[in-house]
């Protein structure tokens, strides 16, 4: 019963309540939203931000001229966790998408917080999507150079 109240207690408070920062919280329906940020202090005064669910990462950058661009997880093809020893100091990362998209095949979300949770989820849900889709991961090994061979 006190666990019940607990537990209806923290729903209440609502995200954040953990003491977990608001840049980058899981959502309900499992969607993460984080800004890039200044490589130094890590401060998100940067125009780019970042939204990542269950089926899409979306890019939004700019001010004045804005682009969108967005990869369906299922593309994802591997996922990478760069970071570099400023972005280590102030608790930053920067996550490398290699995908199967032809006009973006590297996506890359720069100087983020929560970098190592964000890069596990995009490689879990990216299984998950493909699952569902009942697509096959392959990689391309530029086999059409041994037919010219002959």
């Amino acid at each position: 019963m006190e666990e019940n109240r607990e537990q209806e207690r923290k729903e209440q408070q609502g995200p954040g309540a953990d003491g977990r920062d608001d840049d980058a919280l899981k959502g309900s329906a499992g969607e993460y939203v984080e800004r890039k940020r200044w490589l130094f202090f890590g401060l998100p005064f940067t125009f780019t931000k970042y939204t990542i669910n269950e089926q899409v990462v979306t890019i939004n950058a700019g001010l004045f001229s804005t682009t969108e661009n967005d990869c369906y997880l299922y593309k994802i093809q591997d996922v990478e966790l760069r970071t570099s020893l400023a972005e280590r100091i102030f608790g930053l990362g920067t996550v490398a998408c290699y995908t199967g998209d032809n006009t973006h095949p590297q996506l890359f979300l720069e100087h983020i917080k929560h970098a190592k949770e964000i890069k596990n989820y995009i490689l879990h849900a990216s299984e998950d999507a493909r699952r569902k889709r009942r697509t096959l991961n392959t990689l391309n090994i530029n086999a059409d150079d041994i037919d010219d061979m002959d």
